[in-house]
């Protein structure tokens, strides 16, 4: 039996077709997989600006211009003198209209300080840790938040390291990897680590996270402090290796609203 050459040639497309239509549902299907985050982290200075202002709406102002779903927040007051004993953080999570966390690191002017988190997802469950510290006064720690991102689990911590000494810095670094070491992909952390690229801490994180702006090709230096004139980079967003987050782009935002610039991320997360 002969076959005719265009029922050939039919068969073919017929072919071609089923397979590309089973490349585009798989296509589909992965895309589906994949959530785009925009991650922010700020040392907001307790709302105090580079004018000496106190003035949260300037912060909330950046968040809610950059469309932020994460934001890792570090020098936060609730209920402190020298910031009108103002719950800082319970304000701009109204300003803002986000879920929040607060982490009390430290007892102040009849208040509270610490780090904080606001969220556009819920929030499923709150960690604090404190470091241990005895070289110096103010206690420092780390504040995780399990969330919810559509049905998908997201760890993201926020901490801020001693700004003194790097062995005090490497410390506090030590205990948090150690505090992490049993949670589950993917894991982000931000804040402000006040070390820089060439410091001990810093390679220490660089081994074992991603340092985002660093692999999403960031083009400038990424200077975050001091906010009018940065030439210091201590303010990282991280992504655990091989974690399932992508780094996709990075940059930062100038304002005086606090004396730290926030460091802006869109991150992939698979």
């Amino acid at each position: 039996m002969t076959h005719h050459p265009l029922a050939t040639i039919g068969v073919i497309l017929l072919l071609a077709t089923s397979l590309a239509g089973t490349g585009t549902r798989r296509a589909s299907a992965v895309a589906a997989k994949i959530k785009t985050l925009r991650v922010m982290t700020y040392n907001i200075h307790v709302g105090v600006g580079m004018d000496k202002k106190l003035d949260l709406q300037r912060i909330a102002d950046v968040i809610n211009r950059e469309r932020c779903d994460l934001v890792a927040l570090q020098e936060v007051d609730r209920g402190v003198k020298r910031t009108e004993e103002k719950d800082e953080i319970a304000e701009l999570a109204k300003m803002t209209q986000m879920h929040f966390a607060f982490a009390h690191n430290l007892d102040y002017q009849g208040g509270q300080y610490g780090v904080a988190v606001l969220s556009r997802f819920p929030i499923v469950r709150i960690d604090h840790r404190k470091y241990e510290n005895k070289r110096v006064a103010e206690r420092r720690g780390m504040l995780r938040v399990e969330l919810n991102v559509k049905g998908r689990t997201l760890n993201f911590v926020t901490t801020h390291l001693d700004y003194q000494y790097d062995d005090s810095r490497l410390f506090e670094t030590e205990q948090l990897l150690n505090f992490l070491a049993d949670v589950k992909d993917p894991l982000i952390v931000a804040g402000d680590f006040n070390d820089e690229p060439t410091g001990s801490t810093y390679k220490l994180l660089s081994s074992r996270f991603d340092d985002v702006w660093i692999r999403s090709n960031a083009k400038s230096e990424g200077f975050s402090y001091p906010s009018d004139k940065p030439v210091k980079r201590i303010d990282y967003i991280f992504a655990r290796k091989g974690g399932g987050v992508k780094p996709k782009r990075a940059w930062i935002v100038n304002t005086l609203a606090s004396d730290h610039l926030p460091v802006i991320a869109d991150l992939e997360l698979r």
